[in-house]
């Protein structure tokens, strides 16, 4: 009898293959579904004839009697149709490998809490004289709440044909999934895909020879699993070294941390995103600048090329240094051997034929100063005795006295007595200058119609504002109702995404062959690649209701694995014209289908999406556990009619 198993394959007639995880050394690891007690389980198989199917089913039954929330159990292990397999139950997260090599080396007190609740669970084993046999990196898990959880406990041992009850290496791996948390390399006996820690002179190096930074208690820790059979007496008189025991290393492992809250969302939170689209970051393109290239010459069609940076110019001796002369604009290739000064280009006109481009750049010597200011003209301190015949000057009456002696400010008296035209007294001018300072006539009823106005136009506005607050029109009437009602939006529906995990089946109960219609490839139209195809038997006469066809139809029924709604199916056929319908429902199908199908239509390509009607012809999504895909009619082919199906996916929420 064969031993092959195939993604679709039923063992045990309640495990459902899935998904092929690893394959090695004649077995094979699965992700499954118990369609009892639906749910995903893993499981093992090797041939039944396997020298380590024995072992297997004894390791199975010791991992059994463990019950530990941080150990994967065991659901089942049976030996049947030529196979030996075992049942794990699924666990989801990171291992520890992973964790190291995409992420880095843990924190001392993340690397402690992992590797106490590693040896908490170890130790349970440990107290029912069951040893997991091959604790390595790849068997530690750490979900995505934080949670530590072991795998493959006496199981993954058997598989690599390791006797059972091999205590004192869990003790030693034991350390090295501590060390692999510190440093990301590992020491243990055990194999594992994680790089091997340094050696010197075939000597593991210490933790903190490997990596900075980690702690001495921890370090002293891992010597003492290491050397515990030959402990260095220069620790003893300082430190309890009893680590004989897991349940003595998750105790020291528990002092050194202390107060172990928040711990366990630390750890969640070190699983790095390995499938995490990265930005890409390009390198940042240098500054161009004018020292880079030499302008070439007009007649010239060679492209400039960059220039090899000149030592700077000695400076010349000048003759005269009493008359310095203003230094001429330098061109483009004076200033590639001047150094950096602040400036601004020169561009010549170039409809005159002048394209070379000067610097302005900043004076290299210090402007002259400005010419001094001319002093201000002395004015006397009294005016001069007006002219002959002119009337006496004579200061005003009506100015406050400047100071306390008497004396009245010229300044005061509004003019400059050496002033002429100023506005004093004696000029003729004074007389327009007093007219034009006095009050115009009406200019107050101005300033006081002005102020009213203001207070009306305040007034209307507070009564304006106190109407719209009411509800009602800046006048003060009502408002009319509105004639229309405010329209209503729907809310747009969520979208139908394509559902997972679904399992596919043939189905032909009017088969005279016990309905079988290719079983074994039926799987490969729900595995996501069109290459892949499953076709239907060949037959010499068409389907149809009514003789002499041999039978109604065929189909294909898709397991969501619960009730869903199902919004629309996508068919990719192979081959047209094709006659297909759509049927839902809570039940698997046992009969040929009757009735009114939810979607039915006459495919003349290679995809058509079946999308469910009610009985007023609209769209409508329905809900069940079971899609029944079934064709009524099949494309010609060049021995008879048959019907291939690349891919159906299933729409729904």
């Amino acid at each position: 009898m064969t031993t092959s198993t195939r993604p679709g394959d039923v063992l045990a007639g309640r495990y459902r293959l899935i998904d092929l995880l690893t394959e090695s050394r004649g077995g094979r690891f699965w992700r499954a579904h118990d369609n009892v007690l639906e749910r995903f389980v893993a499981l093992h198989v090797i041939p039944e004839d396997d020298h380590r199917a024995p072992l297997l089913l004894a390791a199975a039954r010791e991992s059994a009697t463990v019950l530990d929330a941080r150990i994967l159990r065991v659901l089942d292990a049976e030996m049947r149709d030529g196979r030996c397999f075992v049942v794990n139950e699924w666990g989801t997260g990171t291992s520890l490998d992973i964790l190291v090599t995409h992420g880095g080396p843990l924190g001392p007190r993340r690397s402690a809490w992992l590797a106490a609740e590693v040896a908490g669970a170890i130790a349970t084993a440990h107290s029912r004289s069951v040893a997991h046999g091959r604790l390595n990196p790849e068997n530690v898990l750490i979900d995505r709440l934080g949670a530590v959880r072991l795998i493959g406990l006496c199981v993954d041992a058997a598989l690599h044909g390791i006797p059972a009850g091999r205590i004192e290496q869990d003790r030693q791996d034991l350390g090295g999934i501590l060390y692999c948390s510190l440093t990301g390399t590992w020491p243990g006996p055990s194999d594992s895909i994680v790089p091997a820690a340094p050696h010197e002179h075939d000597a593991v190096l210490s933790p903190r020879q490997v990596r900075a930074g980690v702690p001495r208690p921890l370090e002293l820790l891992w010597t003492d699993i290491t050397e515990a059979a030959h402990p260095r007496r220069r620790w003893q008189a300082h430190h309890d070294a009893d680590v004989s025991t897991a349940s003595a290393v998750r105790d020291r492992l528990m002092e050194f941390l202390g107060d172990p809250n928040g711990l366990s969302e630390a750890l969640a939170g070190s699983i790095p995103p390995i499938n995490e689209i990265r930005p890409v970051v390009l390198p940042q393109v240098p500054e161009m600048t004018i020292r880079d290239f030499e302008r070439p010459a007009p007649d010239s069609d060679d492209p400039p090329a960059p220039l090899e940076p000149a030592e700077p110019a000695e400076p010349e001796e000048q003759e005269d240094p009493e008359e310095p002369e203003e230094p001429p604009i330098p061109s483009v290739s004076d200033i590639v051997d001047l150094p950096t000064e602040a400036g601004m280009p020169v561009f010549g006109d170039p409809d005159e034929g002048d394209d070379e481009v000067a610097w302005l750049r900043a004076r290299s010597t210090p402007p002259p100063p400005p010419p001094p200011f001319d002093e201000p003209p002395v004015r006397p301190l009294f005016a001069p005795e007006p002219p002959d015949g002119a009337p006496p000057r004579r200061p005003r009456t009506d100015v406050p006295d400047a100071g306390p002696t008497g004396e009245r400010s010229l300044a005061a008296a509004g003019f400059w007595p050496w002033d002429t035209g100023a506005g004093g007294p004696g000029d003729p001018d004074s007389s327009d200058a007093t007219a034009e300072n006095e009050a115009v006539p009406g200019r107050s009823w101005l300033r006081l119609a002005m102020v009213v106005a203001a207070c009306l136009a305040l007034l209307i506005g507070v009564a304006v504002a106190f109407n719209l607050g009411r509800g009602r029109t800046p006048l003060g009437a009502e408002r009319e109702e509105p004639t229309t009602s405010p329209t209503l939006t729907t809310p747009a529906e969520p979208t139908a995404s394509p559902l997972v995990d679904v399992v596919a089946g043939t189905f032909d109960p009017l088969g005279t062959d016990g309905g079988v219609e290719n079983d074994d490839a039926v799987a490969l139209a729900v595995d996501g690649d069109p290459s892949t195809t499953w076709s239907t038997s060949t037959y010499q006469d068409q389907l149809g209701p009514t003789l002499p066809a041999l039978k109604s139809g065929v189909g294909v029924y898709l397991d969501l694995g619960v009730v869903r709604e199902v919004a629309a199916v996508d068919l990719d056929l192979v081959g047209s014209p094709t006659e297909v319908a759509l049927y839902v429902s809570d039940d698997a199908p046992t009969a040929a289908p009757t009735g009114q199908p939810l979607a039915s239509d006459t495919v003349a390509g290679d995809e058509i999406t079946l999308e469910p009607e009610s009985p007023d012809g609209s769209r409508a999504a329905v809900t069940g556990r079971y899609v029944l895909v079934w064709f009524t009619s099949l494309p010609v082919v060049s021995d008879g009619f048959r019907a291939g199906l690349a891919e159906v996916v299933v729409r729904g929420r």
